[in-house]
This record gives structure tokens, C-alpha cells and sequence, in this order.
């Protein structure tokens, strides 16, 4: 769903937006549905609704992995997918039932600026 600029999530993605150097897409996503509450993409032929439905089988599957090992008072802070010209980080929200999803071009980003951008919005986001 593209965002809207009166919206708070709207907001989030719009300074998410202006932050990433690079970017390719952003989402905030609903985990156990898969779907995108607000994204935005700088590029046409990339579906952020299509990547938010994966990326949150992936956080989904990885949820299951804690508890499949026992990692009791473990929770996943953010997750990093790199490719061969893309980063991909999935931030999870606190309350643990959203995430940011972020796609960048890997050779404009700087890594710890992108998390720290997502960590900073991601505690700003009251769903």
C-alpha cells in the first residue's frame, strides 16, 4: 500500500526515505499478515508489496527458529539479507508485530547509518 503523507506511518516513510542514500523500497509491514501498511519504491519494477509478503515469511520462520532452540528472552532486534548490488534490513518493532523493511542499493548505503535510521524511526512507530 503506497503511504500517505498525512499519515504518521506516511511520515515515518518519508524521513526513512530522505536518510537511506540509495534506497530501493521501504514497507512497514504487518508480520503474521504480510501485509504492507505503508511503502514506498523508487523503483517501478520493484513490487515493496510483494517483498513485505516474503520478508515476513522470513521473520516468521526466524521467530520459529528461537523457539525451536530454546532462546528463552531472545527477540530479534533486525534482520540483514545481502545480495550481490542490494542490502536488505528487516527492523523489527518493538511491540514485536511489525517490521521496517528497507532494500538499498549496496554501493550507495552505509550500513550503520541505514540501521541506525531504522532503529531511530522504528522507536518512533505506535501501532
Amino acid at each position: 500500500m503506497a503511504y500517505s503523507r498525512d499519515t504518521k506511518l506516511g511520515q515515518t516513510i518519508e524521513k526513512i526515505i530522505a536518510e537511506i542514500p540509495g534506497l530501493i523500497a521501504v514497507s512497514i509491514i504487518d508480520i503474521n499478515s504480510g501485509m504492507s501498511l505503508a511503502s514506498h519504491t523508487n523503483n517501478p519494477a520493484y513490487d515493496p508489496e510483494i517483498a513485505s509478503a516474503y520478508n515476513a515469511e522470513v521473520v516468521k520462520q526466524k521467530i520459529k527458529a528461537i523457539s525451536a532452540l530454546r532462546l528463552t528472552g531472545e527477540t530479534i532486534d533486525d534482520i540483514m539479507i545481502t545480495l550481490t548490488n542490494q542490502i536488505h534490513l528487516l527492523k523489527v518493532l518493538p511491540n514485536a508485530n511489525y517490521f521496517i523493511y528497507v532494500a538499498a542499493n549496496s554501493r550507495e548505503v552505509n550500513l550503520a547509518i541505514a540501521r541506525s535510521v531504522l532503529k531511530k524511526h522504528a522507536a518512533d512507530i505506535v501501532l
